[in-house]
């Protein structure tokens, strides 16, 4: 049995944070897992920011319900569903996430949430558990699946090593240089073929 496990922002969606700090005109948003791997410090950052500039839910969601997938991203993710499982493992949040997977066909999700005030201000948010991508990879292979995964950030890169086989996708140099045990590749073409190869080995 088969099982793949994919990034969403960076692989199938564009990054979210970076949209909205593009459309507000704060650049200190466009900070992500792509620069910064501890996870919480990141999104510490983001929620004081987003408290300083008076910007809450309503405000990204708006963005988020104008943005769609990336270009062949629907069709890369119909064709894989064809011959394998597919689950997201995300850390993004429910609450943002909603309208993109609608978009792309309601694939499983699993991710994170957040908590916001009656005025829709981020006060907090909360992960489904620690290391949540590496530890939903590691359950899969206990329940006796072959699993292949592949992300684009540093946030990825437990999920790809716990994996039977893990690949980068379109990652930043930095990331490249720091895991060169990764396979790269640079369009949903060539993942496909990377994934179907990274089954055969098994």
């Amino acid at each position: 049995m088969r099982i793949v496990c994919l990034d969403l922002e960076g692989v199938l969606v564009p990054e979210i944070w970076i949209e909205f700090a593009e459309r507000t005109g704060i650049p200190e948003l466009k900070r992500t897992t792509r620069d910064e791997p501890d996870y919480d410090k990141l999104m510490s950052y983001r929620l004081d920011i987003l408290r300083r500039h008076g910007l809450g839910l309503p405000d990204i969601q708006k963005v988020i319900a104008e943005m769609g997938p990336m270009a062949g991203a629907r069709e890369f993710l119909d064709a894989l569903r064809e011959a394998y499982q597919v689950v997201i493992l995300s850390d993004t949040f429910y609450e943002f996430a909603h309208p993109l997977m609608r978009q792309l066909g309601w694939p499983t999700l699993f991710c994170h949430s957040l908590e916001a005030d009656a005025g829709g201000m981020l006060v907090n948010y909360h992960l489904r558990m620690p290391n949540q991508k590496q530890e939903a990879v590691r359950r899969f292979k206990e329940l006796k699946f072959t699993t292949v995964a592949a992300g684009d950030s540093y946030n990825d890169t437990a999920m790809l090593g716990e994996a039977h086989g893990g690949i980068l996708f379109h990652p930043p140099e930095n990331v490249v240089r720091e895991f060169p045990q990764f396979p790269v590749v640079r369009d949903y073409g060539a993942l496909r073929a990377e994934i179907d190869r990274a089954f055969a080995r098994q």
